[in-house]
Order: structure tokens, then sequence, then C-alpha cells
């Protein structure tokens, strides 16, 4: 009997200046589809997002495509991503689109390039929000905390990432709220929601660095109460 194939789901981001980013999209197209790569990529002027599967040997070439191929200019030479496996595919088509923004906040000007929250480790994220002092912050829509998130983290009732700003502004306040800490499924959402609070005064502001995925890898997500909703097959 013949064993199962395994499949390599690699989820990315990075923002990073892309200017030519509409010229990027067919040789990127071509490339996944070469490596008979399947999922969704995002370009825009401000970087690239998405997950990608397929078998290892094929997604690990498209990576290397990615940090490598001149036609990126070396703009993705540190791209990170996480990976995990599974024994069906995830993805049943490749996209490759082209949006305003990677994560959609609809805030002009605000860009994790120019500035961003401190980066907190998988390792020391416990410690972190054990801290009274801190206010812990899920910023991820509601149908996605309501299966699982950290315990005493306050949930917003966003439907959409738009909606982040007015909650903040409604609700916190920088001269009283002196240390947020935020996370999110993969850590995009919290790099455009760090940089927003920044814009807007906050000064203690930390993010989950690699979010809910990368603690759950590294850490077990054992504080993590529930499950994380990928956005794929998976959960």
């Amino acid at each position: 009997m013949n064993s199962p194939t395994t499949y390599l789901t690699a989820a990315l981001y990075k923002f990073v200046s892309l200017p030519d980013y509409q010229a990027l999209q067919v040789p990127l197209l071509k490339a996944c589809q070469a490596h008979r790569i399947k999922g969704t990529l995002l370009l825009a002027e401000e970087g690239i997002n998405g997950t990608i599967a397929g078998l290892a040997d094929d997604v690990r070439d498209l990576l290397s495509f990615l940090r490598q191929d001149p036609i990126f200019k070396n703009r993705l030479a540190d791209l990170e991503h996480k990976e995990s496996y599974a024994n069906e595919h995830p993805f049943y088509r490749m996209k490759v689109k082209l949006k305003k923004e990677i994560v959609t906040l609809g805030v002009p000007g605000v860009s994790p390039t120019k500035k961003v929250g401190t980066y907190v480790a998988a390792a020391d994220w416990n410690a972190l929000i054990t801290d009274p002092e801190v206010l812990l912050i899920d910023t991820r829509n509601s149908y996605e905390v309501d299966i699982g998130t950290f315990k005493g983290a306050i949930d917003p009732k966003t439907t959409t990432f738009r909606e982040f700003p007015q909650y903040i502004a409604e609700h916190f306040d920088k001269t009283k709220h002196k240390k947020v800490a935020m996370f999110c499924t993969g850590g995009i959402r919290c790099e455009k929601a760090s940089a927003y609070l920044i814009e807007k005064g906050f000064t203690d502001v930390y993010q989950l660095h690699g979010g809910i995925i990368k603690y759950g890898l590294e850490e077990g997500g054992e504080d993590f109460d529930g499950s994380c909703y990928v956005f794929d097959n998976r959960v």
C-alpha cells in the first residue's frame, strides 16, 4: 500500500518597497506553476504576503527563487516563512494578486517599513502578557477570536481589519495605556497595527514575532486557548 503524499505549506510575508510590483506578477505566477505550487500570493507596493503549498522540494525551490532571483533585486533575500505539513493539498489553484496593501488597514501613510512595534520572541511572550500593566489585544477578526485566543486578550470585535483604527480611537488612550501587546495569526497584521499605534503616539508597543503560528510551533501553544484559523483547509 502506497504511503500518503506529504505536502509542505509555507506562510510568508515581507514589508519591503516594491514599486515595480505589477511587473512581478506574471514572472512570479509562472515560477509557481513551473514548481507545481498552489496557493495565493499578494503583491503590493509595500511588499508580498501569502501562503503556498506543494511537495517539499518544490516549495523550497520556489522560496529560493523569491530570495535569489534577479527580478526581485535581493529585496526578498531575508524573507522568512513558517512551515507546516499535511497529507492533503490545502489549495486547489495558484493565484498571484495585485493589491493596494498586502494587509488592508486602509490608513494612508502607515508603513511597517518606517516604524514598527518591538518584536517579542515566542519564548518571551508568556512573560510579557502576564505583566498586569500590559494591555493585550487580539488584532484578528471576531470569527477567528471565537475559536481561539490567548487568555485575557481583548477582542476588538471587528469583522475586517479596516475597523481596527476606529476601535483603537474609541477605546484606548495613549496617556493611560502605556504598554500594549498585540498578536495575530502569522504576524503580518500586527506589523500594520503596531505601526498605526506608534503613528498615533503610543510608545511601548509590542508584537508577537511570527504570530500564533510560530508560537505554536516553538512553544507548543499551551497558553493559547482554542484553535487557530489559518485561511485554508487547516485549523
